[in-house]
């Protein structure tokens, strides 16, 4: 019977030998970090916490949080340099023990603390290439099922020390990890280009139901003024009975929305029209949704119909911009009742007007739901590439 190639599923044409074993005691030297009294932090040697290896694809000089206050004998001591890998030594969950990151910063070196493990490179490797293997499954499962520990899981460098990997040449990790940053890139490109119409958008919302902005019609003359009604004038309120537990496992074609969202497909539906549904009482009291025609929400939410003269999409993102947590009632369970948040005091354009603010607000938001779906393809994609590229 033939043994397995140790050979990764996606591959560079011009490579074709077999990946190779190593253990973490070969390629790491491993140290536990720095423990200082609260009154060293604040000033003093960039510090490596478990948020800085967490949060960042990478970490540099620039990126850490943290300073500490030490000796330069004790910052030699436990100096990070360009191409150590850092591990987080516990945590709540057995799933999130043991994550790492790499240090890239070349010029400046910095120190790290005690709930991390410095593993201090002693053996030749392409750093960004470690850095995505040992954020494969494989890798991680290997690490997370040595942990110990009941209410905290933690692992120790005599642990580390005995995980074993499969590398390759150096050549061939210096073209994965290349193909794998160009594509972390492109997604950082993305999610700035998100967060900066997330900020476009809040700033012309602003401006128009301050009405700083206004729309003219189509022969560029100027709509009427803007008149105050309450939120009663413009819409009712329909509640739902449904509940979560009352919901079949059979999926259908009609859509049902919970306090998050939309929530799966049911065979059955409320509403004909589309809507506004408001979460009513929980954690998220005070959400405001934009609903499908022929669809339901569960009984935690609210219906809001329009009434004549009024632009669903409009009032959904008038809605949005009032402050509900001052109608908020109750102390174990938040709720707000429509009677109440109807009062609220808003002003409303003529028809035509909140036509044309609507249709542009939905404009930025198709362009903005269409940026995150490529964002979730490229993460998706960016997962199978390191579940294949990898043995």
């Amino acid at each position: 019977m033939k043994l397995k190639e140790n050979k990764p599923l996606l591959r560079f044409p011009e490579f074709d030998s077999e990946w190779f074993e190593k253990s973490f005691s070969d390629l790491f030297t491993f140290k536990n970090g720095v423990n200082a009294t609260k009154e060293q932090y604040g000033s003093g040697y960039k510090f490596i916490n478990v948020l800085d290896i967490i949060r960042n694809d990478f970490i540099t000089h620039d990126k850490i949080i943290g300073e500490v206050s030490i000796s330069e004998d004790e910052f030699q001591n436990n100096i990070v340099e360009y191409g150590d890998i850092l591990f987080q030594r516990s945590s709540e969950t057995r799933e999130e023990v043991g994550q790492s990151n790499v240090y890239l910063d070349s010029q400046k070196p910095a120190t790290f603390g005690g709930f991390v493990i410095r593993g201090k490179k002693k053996d030749d490797y392409h750093p960004e290439f470690i850095n995505y293997l040992l954020k494969t499954s494989s890798v991680r499962k290997d690490i997370t099922s040595k942990s110990g520990g009941s209410t905290r899981y933690n692992i120790g460098q005599e642990t580390l020390s005995t995980i074993v990997i499969h590398s390759t040449q150096i050549e061939e990790q210096i073209k994965i990890a290349s193909f794998l940053t160009a594509i972390e890139n492109h997604l950082n490109i993305l999610e700035k280009k998100k967060k900066a119409l997330e900020k476009y958008k809040k700033g012309v919302m602003k401006k128009i139901f301050d009405r700083e902005i206004r729309f003219k019609d189509e022969n560029g003359n100027e709509f009427p003024e803007w008149e105050e009604k309450s939120l009663f004038d413009i819409c009712t309120k329909k509640s739902s009975n449904i509940s979560a537990n009352s919901l079949s496992v059979t999926s259908g074609d009609y859509k049902i929305y919970g306090a998050n969202g939309f929530l799966q497909y049911v065979d059955f539906y409320e509403e004909n029209d589309a809507y506004i549904s408001i979460v009513k009482d929980g954690a998220g009291v005070g959400r405001i949704l934009l609903c499908e025609a022929k669809s339901s929400v569960l009984g935690t939410l609210e219906i809001l119909k329009i009434k004549e003269n009024t632009n669903l999409p409009f009032l959904y993102y008038l809605i949005s911009n009032i402050n509900f947590s001052k109608y908020v009632t109750g102390s174990t369970i938040p709720h707000i009742y429509f009677k109440d948040y109807s009062t609220e005091k808003i002003n409303i354009p003529s028809l035509p007007e909140q036509e044309k603010i609507g249709a542009f607000l939905l404009f930025l938001d198709n362009d903005l739901a269409q940026i995150q779906n490529q964002i979730e393809k490229m993460i998706f994609w960016k997962k199978g590439l390191l579940q294949n590229m990898f043995v």
